[in-house]
């Protein structure tokens, strides 16, 4: 590969949550009927050139972890079902952003489009980390970064640390 697409393609909505450090996106290559194989490699390629060292998917299915395997990207997968109880896999991926993030890794964490799940899977890991004090503070910083409103679905996410076994450290 070469000329300006050696270095990749940012994936479609990427925005930093801690600057340079956790970032969420909608999945490398778009979702669903809009899902490029060539896209999905130059966006992986990018994360890969900007130093990305973990994926965190929480798409349902394992949709793109043989491609993060076939570039040499690390990955984890918390499929995040639309029923049932997420608490053992918002626990899971919280403790796995953590541990993450104190090695020094880069992290993007993804589901198929950049919306409400996303957005309160990361407001949650930011209240139960305690890297911010509250709940509203945290629904605020993630709308300020993600440019929109947090839905329902989101919140419901947020209201899920009521309970959470394995709060974080205080930062």
């Amino acid at each position: 590969m070469k000329g300006k697409w050696a270095a990749g393609i940012p994936p479609r909505n990427f925005t930093w949550v801690i600057k340079d450090r956790l970032a969420i996106s909608e999945r490398p290559g778009g979702f669903a009927p809009n899902h490029r194989k060539v896209r999905r490699q130059e966006e992986i390629i990018w994360l890969r050139v900007q130093g990305f060292g973990r994926v965190i998917s929480l798409l349902p299915s394992p949709h793109n972890l043989a491609a993060y395997e076939e570039e040499g990207l690390a990955w984890a997968h918390y499929p995040l079902e639309k029923s049932g109880d997420p608490r053992p896999v918002l626990a899971a991926c919280y403790r796995d952003i953590d541990d993450s993030l104190a090695a020094g890794l880069r992290i993007l964490v993804h589901q198929d489009e950049l919306g409400d799940r996303v957005m309160g899977v990361v407001a949650g890991y930011l209240v139960w980390s305690s890297r911010i004090a509250n709940q509203p503070q945290a629904v605020a910083l993630v709308e300020h970064v993600c440019g929109h409103a947090m839905g329902e679905p989101g919140r419901e996410l947020l209201s899920e640390l009521e309970g959470m076994p394995g709060r974080g450290p205080a930062r």
